[in-house]
C-alpha cells in the first residue's frame, strides 16, 4: 500500500533499510536480555566513538522516556527545570517530567525557540529562597521546536552560565542528527565539546523503527541511570533490537546522510513557495521543517489532500516536514499544489 507522503512528521516516515537489515541480523540464536548481548555492546562502542569515550549510553523506547530517566539524575522533588515554552518536555508529554519525578517545569517565552542567558538570568533570582522551586537543569531542543538551530558558541553560553551558577545543561535531542547535518559539525562539537551535560538521542525521527538513547556526558552522573531506566519502564528486555537501529544510525553516518537529506528538502520545499502572495516564513529554516503562513483557505484547502499540521492557528502558521525518505517529487507535486491553490484563491 502506498499512501500520498506525509509533510505532518518525522514520526510518520518508514523505516530506513539499513536499519530494518540491522533487525534483521539481530534476529539471530538466542543472547542474553536486559543489554547482555553483543548489539548492545556494539551500540554503547557506536556512541563513546561519536560523542567521546567517557560517555554512556542507555538506549529506550521513546524520547519522553529518555527525556525523564535524563531528568532524573540530577533533579531533586523540590528542584525546577527552566525550558522554553515551547520545548517539549512542557507542550507534548504530557506533563511526564512534572508526574513522574515531582519536579516544576518553568517554560520561558522566545521568539524562535531558542534560551538565551539573557532570558534565563532573571529566573535565577529566586536561588535560595525557600519559598520557590530551586533552579536545578536548563533544558533546551536541538533542533528547537520552532526547527531552528543552536550554534556551539550558543550552546556553550548557556552551558558556562549554567555551571557558573551550580545548573546542569539538558538537551533534549530528538532531532540533534538535522542540527549538526545543518550546521557541518559533529555530533560531539553540539553536546560534550561545549558544555552539555545529559541528552536525548533520537533515532526514531531520523530512520529508526522505534530507538532513543540517553546519553551522559559527566561520568559522575551516571550512577542511577541503569535503575531509573527500569523504574522509569524504559529498560528493554530484548534490547538487542533497539541497540540495533542506533549502531546502523550511527554507522558510516547513515545518520547525517538521513537529516542532510530531510533538511535539503524542506529548504527546497521553502524554495517552491517562496514569493507566493500571502505566504511568509514564521521561522527561518534550519532543519528539516518548514514554518509558513498561509492564508487560512488555503490551509483548509491544502488539509483536504495532505497531512499536515497547522502551528499557531490564530496567525494561520502551519508546520510541514520533511523526512530521509521524502523525495524530490514529493516535495515539488506538494509545492505546485500549494503554488497552485494560493494563486486560484
Amino acid at each position: 500500500m502506498r499512501l500520498p507522503k506525509s509533510f505532518a512528521s518525522d514520526n510518520h516516515a518508514g523505516v530506513h533499510p539499513d536499519v530494518i537489515a540491522a533487525i534483521v541480523e539481530a534476529n539471530v540464536s538466542d543472547t542474553p536480555a536486559y543489554g547482555g548481548d553483543p548489539w548492545t555492546r556494539a551500540m554503547e562502542e557506536a556512541f563513546r566513538a561519536e560523542f567521546g569515550p567517557q560517555v554512556s549510553a542507555y538506549a529506550m523506547f521513546n524520547g519522553t522516556g529518555a527525556n525523564v530517566v535524563g531528568l532524573g539524575l540530577v533533579l531533586r522533588s523540590y528542584d525546577a527545570v527552566l525550558c522554553p515554552s515551547s520545548a517539549h518536555i512542557n507542550t507534548n508529554e504530557c506533563g511526564a517530567a512534572e508526574r513522574v519525578l515531582g519536579a516544576k517545569l518553568v517554560p520561558i517565552p522566545t521568539d524562535d525557540g531558542k534560551l538565551t542567558v539573557e532570558a534565563v538570568r532573571d529566573q535565577l533570582s529566586i536561588l535560595g529562597n525557600e519559598h520557590h522551586s530551586q533552579p536545578r537543569v536548563i533544558s533546551i531542543s536541538q533542533v528547537t521546536e520552532c526547527g531552528t538551530c543552536y550554534t556551539p558558541d550558543e550552546i556553550a553560553e548557556l552551558a558556562d552560565f549554567a555551571h557558573a551558577h551550580g545548573l546542569f545543561l539538558h538537551m533534549d535531542g530528538a532531532r540533534l542528527s538535522n542540527a549538526a547535518a545543518e550546521l557541518g559539525c559533529s555530533l560531539r562539537a553540539l553536546t560534550g565539546d561545549v558544555g552539555v551535560d545529559l541528552l536525548s538521542f533520537g533515532g526514531t525521527k531520523n530512520g529508526a523503527m522505534g530507538a532513543e538513547a540517553l546519553v551522559i556526558l559527566r561520568p559522575e552522573l551516571d550512577a542511577p541511570a541503569l535503575f531509573l531506566r527500569k523504574q522509569g519502564m524504559q529498560l528493554a528486555s530484548k534490547m538487542r533490537f533497539v541497540s540495533a537501529q542506533l549502531t546502523a544510525l550511527l554507522t558510516d553516518d547513515l545518520w547525517r546522510r538521513n537529516a542532510s537529506h530531510a533538511n535539503a528538502m524542506a529548504h527546497r520545499l521553502a524554495d517552491g513557495v517562496a514569493g507566493l502572495p500571502g505566504v511568509a516564513l514564521r521561522y527561518p529554516v534550519q532543519s528539516n521543517a518548514v514554518f509558513p503562513s498561509l492564508p487560512e483557505k488555503v490551509i483548509t484547502e491544502l488539509q483536504q489532500r495532505h497531512l499536515f499540521h497547522v502551528w499557531e492557528e490564530a496567525a494561520h502558521v502551519v508546520r510541514w516536514v520533511t523526512a530521509f525518505d521524502t523525495s524530490t517529487e514529493d516535495v515539488d507535486a506538494f509545492a505546485a499544489d500549494v503554488r497552485q491553490t494560493v494563486l486560484e484563491s
